[in-house]
């Protein structure tokens, strides 16, 4: 029911994904495969045999996408990852680009 002279509003809510930006991993001669490893499966959340898989990839191709996240949690991995190889004496380099 309604009242005279009441004025009605619609409301479009648009709700938008954010976006996505990849975390690529990029090779290099001096970081070890087994810490490649260990970042894919404690940061990454990757399981042995994916983590593996990738780090095959990154090291045979130079490079590979490790994961699509939404920006702030993409940088939050690649800087995790980058402080952790800092701390083992690792050049390991990672960058974040827009998917």
């Amino acid at each position: 029911m309604s009242v005279k002279g009441e004025t009605r509003e619609k409301t479009r809510i648009h709700i938008k994904e954010p976006r996505h930006y990849r975390v690529i991993m990029h090779n290099d001669d001096f970081t070890s495969m087994e810490f490649v490893v260990n970042i894919l499966m404690e940061i990454f959340h990757k399981d042995a045999m994916e983590a593996e898989r990738l780090m095959l990839l990154v090291h045979h191709s130079g490079r590979a996408a490790v994961g699509s996240y939404p920006y702030d949690i993409a940088v939050t991995k690649a800087a995790a990852a980058a402080d952790r190889a800092k701390e083992e004496g690792f050049p390991f380099r990672m960058t974040v680009e827009e998917a």
